[in-house]
């Protein structure tokens, strides 16, 4: 929707409701993707959706109702329906009103090329993937996922934003024919110019063919370098314990013995810089969060000190803090070596592809456990020597983020755990600890 006809449907909506407050949003999108496998395309789709949903409040007493019509009788029955709700519900005791009128500062998050995408271009994705693996004898899996959206909301206290923002996910799993070897490659990007399956996919290609033949090394602690992809589990999953409330409550590796939380406090080492910013050029992300407050630039980690936590507008409210909108993106600073160059300059040490399937195993120290895949090889007098086999690691990149020998240039990932978008650089780190081996390539 144009932001015209999203905001016509809000204010019809507000205007509406008889409750105390009301909030609506609509949200929209529009996602392609194609998935291959064994060199060959299996699926590929469009899924077209909009959706409204209404919150009303009578006092304390809240009720949710969303549809997917917009002609009037529909948006009069949806506000019916939560105003039913909201009278039904017992009251929240951690109950915040809707926000008041804000002022938002567009962030660039809508690329005309990622939203032009076509069915064409998302199947010549797949057969450079598939042709390229072909010619070498190798077997391409893989997913692209491209979408455009929109997100438009109003209230009943005169707040309104609308934006649009578009994005790119692409991974490809490459194996030797025999499956004995293992390579992987994945991008997201907002702008889809700047993307090229065919040569992307040689990344994945040459760690397939040189993963073959794998060794077995005995588990232990290790110098290790990890690539952007496989820190993005870990320091993903220890971001999400940056709550405020988890600290204060005493359930946070940021909890402080006797109460209260390590805000200022020396956790990592003064390396570590780590500061959120919806406007970076890399990684931009919508202007709110998911309440409607304004997001700012702020920093998390300075020089390894804890600065900021995220303060709910409950939380905030009940400890005499301000509140300020949820990260949407994270940017840890780094130098300007590619994981290349840190190769270079190891002695002895493993290269890691990739980290996958990580679960928690203690939440006070973000102890985590988890698997190395798709090309896990053994470094020695500046160069890669041979494959090795996969290792189960227990870790947590609390300890692993004061064990830094080096930090290279950062680049855009992803994590599979967690929402965010992520400029995060390949990581050289001592005394990483391997618990056993693993079978699986």
């Amino acid at each position: 929707m144009t932001e015209e006809q999203a905001r016509a449907i809000l204010t019809k909506v507000v205007a509406l409701s008889k409750a105390d407050e009301c909030t609506a949003q609509l949200s929209g999108s529009i996602d392609g993707n194609i998935r291959f496998a064994l060199n060959n395309v299996s699926t590929s789709g469009i899924v077209s959706n909009t959706d409204l949903a209404v919150q009303v409040a009578f006092g304390k007493r809240v009720g949710t109702a969303t549809i997917n019509q917009f002609d009037d009788a529909s948006l009069a029955r949806v506000v019916q329906r939560a105003e039913d709700l909201a009278k039904l519900a017992p009251e929240n005791p951690e109950f915040v009103p809707a926000v008041a009128k804000q002022t938002y500062r567009p962030t660039n998050t809508f690329s005309q090329a990622t939203a032009a995408i076509t069915p064409e271009y998302r199947a010549k994705v797949a057969a450079d993937s598939i042709t390229a693996c072909k010619a070498e004898k190798l077997v391409a899996a893989g997913f692209l996922q491209d979408g455009q959206s929109f997100v438009a909301f109003a209230n009943s206290n005169g707040n309104f934003g609308y934006q649009r923002a578009t994005g790119l996910d692409y991974t490809c799993t490459v194996r030797t024919e025999d499956g004995r070897g293992s390579g992987w490659v994945g991008r997201n990007l907002q702008d889809s110019t700047s993307f090229s399956a065919g040569t992307d996919v040689r990344t994945g290609m040459r760690k397939a063919a040189a993963s073959a033949d794998a060794r077995a090394l005995e588990p232990g602690k290790y110098t290790v370098i990890l690539e952007p992809a496989a820190a993005a589990g870990l320091v993903g999953f220890m971001i999400n314990f940056f709550g405020a409330r988890e600290a204060d409550e005493g359930r946070s590796f940021l909890s402080k013995k006797g109460g209260g939380n390590k805000i200022g406090e020396q956790v990592y080492d003064p390396r570590v810089n780590m500061w959120v910013d919806p406007w970076d050029a890399s990684v931009p992300v919508l202007p709110w969060d998911g309440e409607g407050l304004p997001r700012q630039r702020q920093d998390v980690i300075k020089d390894g000190k804890v600065v900021n936590l995220d303060y709910s507008r409950f939380w905030a409210q009940k400890q005499g803090k301000t509140a300020v909108g949820s990260p949407g993106n994270l940017i840890m600073g780094g130098g300007t070596k590619s994981t290349a160059d840190l190769i270079r300059g190891t002695e002895k040490g493993i290269l890691v592809t990739r980290t996958w399937y990580i679960r928690m195993v203690d939440p006070q120290t973000v102890l985590l456990t988890g698997l190395t895949r798709d090309g896990t090889f053994y470094i020695e007098n500046g160069q890669i020597k041979y494959p090795i086999k996969n290792f189960r690691f227990n870790e947590s990149p609390v300890i692993m983020l004061n064990n830094i020998d080096e930090l290279g240039k950062p680049v855009r990932v992803k994590a599979d755990e967690g929402d965010f978008i992520m400029m995060l650089p390949p990581m050289k780190l001592r005394d990483f600890t391997f618990t056993s081996l693993s079978d699986a390539v």
